[in-house]
């Protein structure tokens, strides 16, 4: 919900999955974010950043094919 200048008002934005577009429900403690800052051609950060945000569905997916 926004209000009237246009700012999000909200009390609870949901995360979703970067890899299963899935929503994190607020009990999966096994869910990361990770965030991944952007660097220039010569290696120096450049104030911009990605972030993703892994289930624990997806971990456990990992961690599965990394022990098979």
């Amino acid at each position: 919900m926004r209000n009237e200048v246009g700012d999000m008002v909200d009390l609870y934005v949901p995360r979703k999955c970067s890899a299963t577009n899935r929503i994190i429900t607020a009990k999966d403690h096994a869910s990361v974010q990770i965030i991944i800052g952007h660097v220039d051609e010569n290696d120096l950060y450049d104030g911009r950043f990605t972030t993703f945000a892994f289930s624990g569905f997806v971990r456990a997916q990992v961690i599965i094919f990394l022990v098979y």
